[in-house]
C-alpha cells in the first residue's frame, strides 16, 4: 500500500479520529489543537499607526506539531483544511495555509454542518477556496477585542485594582447584570388583593373557586378598602352564572435549538453552565464511540443561530414518528421555522444527525451528561415534527351585585408534541385551574367562603445564566460562539457572583461598570455594541472592508481613553469592602475579605494599626466528630479541599468526606458523604457507633495493596527499559526545563490580565 497523498487537518483529535473512519487509505487526518498562529500575549501586536497591520507569530509550545505538520503537507498532493464551519474555523484554516506555505491550488477548504459518512464524503468531493471575508470578520473581531483589552486594562489597573481586564462584550455583558441590581434597588413594591370566593350551586350539586374580575371593564383591587366594599356588597348574595366559553386551545412545539435556546434549556432542565453545554456539544458533534457503531457524529454542528431543517432530516423524523407513536401525532407535513431576521443562516438548527439513533439505545456507550444533552437535543427535534397538542378550555364569569368573578380551567385532550418534550420556562407557569362542574348560564350559587390576601408587586428577578443567554441575544450582544465564554469570563474576573443560582454583581463589577459607563460610554453601550456585530456580519457578507472599521471604532475610542487618562490623573478608585461576621481577635472590628496576589483573605479594617489577617475559610455545616468544635473547609498545598475542625492542631481531626447538616439517628454524630459532584447518601463515621460505615464501603477508589498486585502478570521488559530510559532523558533536561519555567513564570508575569 502506497503513502496517502492526501492531508486533512481538523482541529481536535477526536473529530480527525471520526473524519479518518470515514475516508480511505488515501487520507492522513491530523489535528491542530486549535490555533496554531496568533496575536502575540506579550504586546498589541497591532500596529494602530500603519493601517492596522496584525503580526502573527506561531503559539508558543506547538513547534513540534507545527513542524509535523508542515512534514505531513509537503508530502501531500492535496491538503483538505476541515476546520470549523464558523468565522473562527475560517481563520484557523487561512493560519495554517499561511503559515505551511501551501499554494492555493493544493489548499482546500471543506466544511462539515455534522460529521456523518455522507456529508464528510460529500464536502471532500466539491472543496471551495478559503472564504476571505469570513477571515476578514474575524480578523477584525480579534482585533477590536485586542485594542479593548490591551488597552482599557492597564487604565483599570492603575485606577482600581491590578490584574482586572476589560472587554468589548464582557463588560456589556456585566453592565446588564449591574442595571438588573439597580432596577432591583429602585424597585417600590405595589399593593394589590386578590379577592376568591368559593360558590355552591344551588338545587344541583357541585362547588367550585371564582376570582374576582371587575364590572363593566377588568380591575384589580388596589387596597383593603377597595376589597372590602366588594366583600360587603357580594355577603349574602347569590351569584348567577353569565357566561360560559368553551373552546379548542392548540400549542405547538418549540423550533429546533440555536446555541442560545440549547445554552437556556440545558441550564433550566439539566443546570449545566453555558460553557459545559458548549464543551459537551462540541464531544457529540465531534464524535462518540457507540458500541455496534462505531465512532459517530450524533449531533449538527452546534454553534448557530439559524431555525432551519434539512427535508432530509424531516424525512426521517417523520418516518419515525409514525412508526412510533402513529399517523396521528405526526405533523402532516414538514414543520418549517422561520429564522429571525439578522440570523446568520450557513448552517441548521443543532439536530441529531440520525433521529434513529434513540438516546435509549445508546446510553451505555455515553457519559451521563451526554446522555443528557443528547436526549434533549433528540427530543426538542423530534418533536418539532409532531402534532400539535390539543386542550379543552372552558371558561365561566358567574355576576353578583355588579361584581364579575372568573373561573377557569383546561384539560389536555391530546398530547402531541407533549409525549416527547415540553419547553422549560423561566417565569411562572399558566394556572390552569380545578376542574369545574357542568355549569350552564343561569345557574345559581351560594358563596360558603370569601378569601381576601394582600400582595405586593416583585421586583424584576435576577439574571440566571439561561436568561443573560436570551437578554445577550435579544439586545445582539455578542454572538451564538461568544455567550458562554462571555459569561464565564465574567464570573472568573469576579465582576459577577452566583448567589442561590442566580447572578449578581460584586461590589468590583459595580464599581468597574460605573467608572466604564462614566469615561468608555461607547464600548460599554448595549446598543453600540449589538451594532458593532452587525457592522462585523457586513464584513462578513463582503459589504464592509474590516480595516475601515477599525479605523472609525479606533479614532472615537483613542479620544475616550485619552480623555479619560486626563480626567482621573492621581485618582485612585477604592473598591468597598465586603464586612463578614469573623471578629478580629486583637481589636474586636468585623473583619473584612481582601484580594491579594495569591486571592482573597480576611484582614482586620484597621489597618496598619492592626495588622490581623488570616485564611478566608468556608464554615460547613456539622460538628467535629471528635471534639464538637465547628467544622470548616479548607484546601491542600495542591489545591484539594478537605475537611477539618476549627481548632486547628489543637484537635487535630481532618477528613476528606464533607460533613452534613444530618445527624446519625442511632449515635446522634455529624453524618459524612462521599466528595464530588451529585446527591450521595450521607453515612457515619463513628466506629463505635453500629451504622458506622467503614472507608472501603463509601465508594472511592481504593488503591491495591503490594499483596493484591504481587500476582499480577509483570510488564514486558522492553517497556520497562523504555520507561527508564525517558526517566534518563527527564533527568538529563531537568536544568534546562527549570531555566525554560522560570523564562515562562517571568513572561506570563509581564501578560497578566491582558
Amino acid at each position: 500500500m502506497g503513502k496517502p497523498n492526501n492531508l486533512v487537518i481538523v482541529e481536535s483529535p477526536s473529530k480527525a479520529k471520526t473524519i479518518g473512519k470515514y475516508l480511505g487509505s488515501d487520507y492522513v487526518v491530523k489535528a491542530s489543537m486549535g490555533h496554531l498562529r496568533d496575536l502575540p500575549k506579550s504586546k498589541m501586536g497591532v500596529d494602530l499607526e500603519q493601517d492596522f497591520t496584525p503580526q502573527y507569530i506561531p503559539v508558543r509550545g506547538k513547534e513540534a506539531l507545527i513542524k509535523e505538520l508542515k512534514t505531513a503537507a509537503a508530502g501531500a498532493t492535496t491538503v483538505y483544511l476541515a476546520t470549523d464551519p464558523d468565522r473562527e474555523g475560517e481563520a484557523i484554516s487561512w493560519h495554517l495555509k499561511e503559515l505551511l506555505q501551501l499554494p492555493d491550488e493544493k489548499a482546500r477548504r471543506v466544511t462539515f454542518n455534522e460529521i456523518t459518512q455522507r456529508v464528510v464524503r460529500s464536502s471532500i468531493e466539491n472543496p471551495r477556496q478559503i472564504d476571505y471575508d469570513l477571515v476578514d470578520a474575524q480578523q477584525a473581531r480579534r482585533i477590536l477585542d485586542r485594542i479593548v483589552g490591551y488597552q482599557l486594562s492597564p487604565l483599570l489597573w492603575k485606577k482600581v485594582r491590578r490584574g482586572l481586564s476589560a472587554g468589548r462584550v464582557q463588560s456589556v455583558a456585566t453592565r446588564l447584570v449591574v442595571d438588573r441590581e439597580n432596577e432591583i434597588r429602585a424597585f417600590v413594591p405595589r399593593e394589590y388583593w386578590s379577592l376568591d370566593v368559593k360558590l355552591d350551586r344551588i338545587g344541583k350539586p357541585g362547588s367550585f373557586t371564582a376570582h374576582y374580575w371587575g364590572e363593566d371593564k377588568k380591575r384589580e383591587l388596589e387596597n383593603e378598602a377597595e376589597t372590602l366594599e366588594v366583600v360587603r356588597d357580594i355577603e349574602g348574595k347569590e351569584f348567577t352564572v353569565t357566561n360560559v366559553k368553551k373552546a379548542e386551545k392548540k400549542r405547538s412545539a418549540a423550533p429546533p435549538f440555536t446555541t442560545s435556546t440549547l445554552q437556556q434549556e440545558a441550564s433550566r432542565k439539566l443546570g449545566m453552565t453555558p460553557k459545559r453545554t458548549m464543551a459537551i456539544a462540541q464531544q457529540l458533534y465531534e464524535g462518540v464511540d457507540i458500541a455496534g457503531e462505531g465512532t459517530l457524529g450524533l449531533i449538527t454542528y452546534m454553534r448557530t443561530d439559524s431555525l432551519r431543517l434539512s427535508d432530509e432530516a424531516m424525512d426521517a423524523a417523520a418516518r419515525f414518528i409514525q412508526n412510533r407513536y402513529g399517523d396521528s401525532y405526526y405533523y402532516g407535513k414538514h414543520h418549517v421555522f422561520k429564522t429571525k431576521s439578522g440570523a446568520q443562516d450557513a448552517h441548521e438548527a443543532i439536530r441529531p444527525t440520525d433521529v434513529f439513533l434513540d438516546p435509549e439505545r445508546i446510553r451505555d456507550s455515553l457519559t451521563k451528561e451526554q446522555y443528557k444533552l443528547y436526549k434533549l437535543i433528540w427530543s426538542r427535534f423530534l418533536a418539532t415534527q409532531m402534532a400539535n397538542a390539543l386542550f379543552d378550555t372552558v371558561s365561566i364569569d358567574t355576576q353578583c351585585a355588579g361584581h364579575t368573578f372568573r373561573s377557569s380551567h383546561q384539560s389536555l385532550r391530546f398530547a402531541g408534541f407533549i409525549a416527547v418534550y415540553e419547553e422549560g420556562r423561566d417565569d411562572e407557569a399558566e394556572t390552569v385551574g380545578s376542574p369545574l362542574p357542568d355549569l350552564q348560564v343561569g345557574d345559581r350559587a351560594n358563596a360558603s367562603n370569601i378569601q381576601k390576601e394582600q400582595h405586593f408587586t416583585q421586583p424584576p428577578a435576577r439574571y440566571t445564566e439561561a436568561t443573560l443567554v436570551k437578554a445577550m441575544e435579544e439586545k445582539g450582544v455578542g454572538r451564538p460562539s461568544t455567550y458562554a465564554a462571555t459569561i464565564s469570563t465574567i464570573q472568573d474576573r469576579e465582576y459577577v457572583a452566583k448567589q442561590d443560582k442566580r447572578l449578581a454583581p460584586t461590589a468590583l463589577g459595580e464599581i468597574v461598570t460605573e467608572l466604564m459607563v462614566e469615561r468608555f460610554n461607547d464600548i460599554i453601550d448595549v446598543e453600540f455594541t449589538a451594532n458593532m456585530e452587525n457592522r462585523l456580519d457586513a464584513v462578513e457578507e463582503g459589504k464592509q472592508h474590516w480595516k475601515s472599521l477599525l479605523a472609525e471604532f479606533y479614532e472615537g475610542f483613542h479620544k475616550e481613553l485619552t480623555d479619560a487618562e486626563t480626567a482621573l490623573e492621581g485618582v485612585r478608585i477604592k473598591v468597598p469592602e465586603e464586612e463578614t461576621d469573623e471578629i478580629c481577635e486583637v481589636c474586636g472590628r468585623k473583619m473584612v475579605i481582601k484580594m491579594g496576589r495569591f486571592g482573597k483573605f480576611l484582614a482586620c479594617p484597621g489597618w496598619p494599626e492592626c495588622k490581623n489577617a488570616k485564611p478566608l475559610v468556608e464554615r460547613m455545616p456539622g460538628r467535629c466528630p471528635q471534639c464538637g468544635s465547628g467544622m470548616l473547609k479548607r484546601k491542600s498545598q495542591k489545591g484539594y479541599a478537605y475537611y477539618a475542625c476549627e481548632k486547628g492542631k489543637d484537635c487535630g481531626f481532618m477528613t476528606w468526606d464533607v460533613p452534613t447538616a444530618e445527624d446519625c439517628p442511632k449515635c446522634g454524630q455529624t453524618m459524612f458523604k462521599k466528595s464530588g459532584k451529585g446527591r450521595m447518601k450521607p453515612f457515619c463515621i463513628n466506629e463505635k457507633c453500629e451504622a458506622f460505615l467503614p472507608e472501603d464501603k463509601r465508594g472511592y477508589y481504593k488503591k491495591k495493596t503490594a499483596e493484591e498486585t504481587s500476582g499480577e502478570t509483570e510488564a514486558p521488559k522492553k517497556a520497562a527499559k523504555s520507561t527508564a530510559k525517558k526517566s534518563t532523558a527527564k533527568k538529563s533536561t531537568t536544568k534546562k526545563s527549570t531555566t525554560k519555567k522560570t523564562t515562562t513564570r517571568k513572561k506570563k508575569t509581564e501578560e497578566a490580565g491582558a
